[in-house]
């Protein structure tokens, strides 16, 4: 079995409850043959289909779960071009060359999704949304500054702001900020499933259950055994698994760990800060939130090294406390109880950067991994990778993903 099952998330997801997050599939799998299997139908899997169908290729998209319904459910979609690791961070751990480079292709992947989602007319909740990146134990506002002439030197959209501009723009505490536009806010459920419909117009097959038990390399291609005793006959290979790794994937570039998310009463309009922009901040662990369509604060952080997945989720209500409270503390004056909370696993890499490469143990098939706070950034990046590697092109950036 190429990835072992994992409990991927617990609790009471938002996104559950929204309309359009189904998506027609077959439940019986026949043999199949294709030119791209993409294993895994959250948003990775459904942005790769989308961008290989489109381009003419014939692909099979297959799942264990319902699609749309693992990792990416416990999502908060805050999409945004700004990494984990700060721009100044990432120089010493990579170069500056390459750091500006990530930077830059993530904002531009942000841009790019943007107009995927205008093209294709996808209700999905897009808007988007300035970020505000506060000083905390990590970064104090000195460091902040730094960061931000750093950007503006690299040509991306940010601007420091002290703490007397920060307080009279936003009603914040904080030593300083720094202000980014190029960021947005999604409904993932709902762009994942509107992505998998488009592809499957574009003629992509989407099979789900479906176990993948054992993979099988040729010269020429890929063969795939189901657990149901059928199999695909592939020339290539994504395993878009997200959190339930591919076996072979080098285990010392990243860590699976937990995450907890929550999401508040609607606010009253007046209770909704200024320009209703992407708030995080520079500490450890920190807290990241938005607010949702319907005047919700959508927050999540509180990140652990806790895998069990029963001491995870039987952790809700306590690290769901812990947020508001932090929630609370920023924003005082609001009267905020929580709704919904959920956990979720996601990956921590060093750098801040996602895995996306071809697998070394396995030819003809790619693995794809996001790891921080910008996993569906990074799925529209994977997107294209994965479709220059499938054509025998190489991505101009695909060396910062391995």
């Amino acid at each position: 079995m190429p990835t072992s099952p994992k409990d991927l998330r617990g609790g009471d997801p938002l996104w559950a409850e929204s309309p359009r997050i189904t998506v027609r599939h077959r439940s019986r799998l026949d043999n199949e043959s294709c030119d791209v299997a993409v294993v895994g139908a959250g948003i990775s899997g459904a942005l790769i289909a989308l961008s290989l169908a489109e381009k003419g290729h014939d692909v099979v998209v297959l799942d264990r779960r319902p699609p749309c319904h693992g990792s990416t459910l416990a999502s908060t979609a805050m999409i945004q071009f700004e990494l984990d690791t700060t721009l100044v961070d990432l120089a010493e751990k990579i170069g500056a060359t390459p750091a500006r480079r990530a930077y830059r292709r993530s904002y531009a992947a942000v841009k790019k999704l943007g107009t995927l989602i205008e093209r294709h007319g996808l209700s999905c909740a897009w808007k988007e949304r300035d970020a505000l990146y506060l000083a905390g134990d990590e970064h104090g506002w000195r460091a902040l500054e730094t960061e931000a002439k750093r950007r503006a030197k690299a040509g991306l959209p940010s601007t420091f702001l002290d703490h007397d501009t920060l307080l009279a723009s936003y009603g914040i505490e904080r030593t300083g900020a720094i202000l980014s536009s190029g960021a947005a806010e999604v409904n993932p459920v709902q762009l994942a499933a509107g992505c998998l419909r488009i592809a499957q117009r574009s003629g992509a097959r989407l099979y789900s259950p479906c176990e993948v038990k054992s993979v099988r390399t040729r010269k020429d291609g890929v063969d795939l055994e189901t657990a149901d005793g059928a199999s695909i006959s592939a020339r290539r290979v994504v395993f878009a698994t997200g959190y339930e790794v591919i076996h072979g994937l080098p285990r010392d570039r990243f860590d699976i760990i937990s995450t907890w998310a929550l999401a508040t009463n609607p606010l009253n309009a007046d209770e909704v800060w200024p320009d209703r922009c992407l708030i995080w901040e520079a500490s450890d662990p920190y807290l990241y939130m938005r607010m949702t369509h319907d005047n919700r604060i959508l927050a999540g952080g509180e990140d652990s090294k806790l895998i069990d997945a029963d001491r995870r989720d039987a952790a809700i209500p306590n690290k769901a406390a812990r947020l508001l409270a932090k929630i609370e503390k920023l924003l005082p004056g609001r009267r905020l109880k929580v709704d919904y909370a959920w956990a979720g696993a996601f990956a921590d890499s060093p750098t801040g950067l996602p895995h996306i490469a071809p697998l070394a143990n396995l030819p003809h098939c790619f693995a794809v991994l996001g790891c921080g706070g910008n996993g569906i950034t990074f799925s529209v990046i994977a997107a294209d990778v994965v479709s220059a590697w499938v054509e025998g092109r190489k991505d101009p950036d695909a060396d910062l993903y391995v």
